[in-house]
């Protein structure tokens, strides 16, 4: 696997250990529609929010901040993605979209930022 993958994959298991201990269930990782896909999907604490997770994932926040690599095509990704998983499980409850940032290597502690309700791909 290429390097830039394992870190990937590094970085979203330290999301979803850093939600799962902030009181979130993590119903889906990795769920594909097609080419896209939605890294986590999960529910809040209270049970009344889906949240779509997007995270992104570099060893140092120098070049590019990882939340400055949601553009305006992933947001609308994720949203093409969150909707066809809503209708799947015929699903009615509030929805939420946040960002995971992940900044480190795996062999040291991520430094990792949580931006609730980051964007909303109505709006786009």
């Amino acid at each position: 696997m290429a390097r830039h993958n394992e870190l990937g994959k590094w970085g979203e298991e330290a999301a979803a250990e850093y939600l799962v201990k902030k009181g979130y269930a993590i119903r889906e990782r990795n769920w594909r529609l097609g080419h896209r896909d939605l890294d986590i999907i999960a529910v809040t604490e209270d049970a009344r929010t889906l949240v779509f997770v997007e995270v992104k994932t570099r060893e140092n926040g120098e070049l590019m901040s990882p939340e400055a690599a949601v553009d305006i095509k992933k947001v609308r990704s994720i949203g093409y993605c969150a909707n066809a998983y809503i209708k799947s499980l015929n699903l009615d409850t509030e929805i939420r979209f946040d960002i995971i940032t992940v900044v480190g290597v795996p062999s040291s502690e991520p430094q990792i930022t949580h931006i609730e309700d980051a964007f909303n791909p109505c709006l786009i």
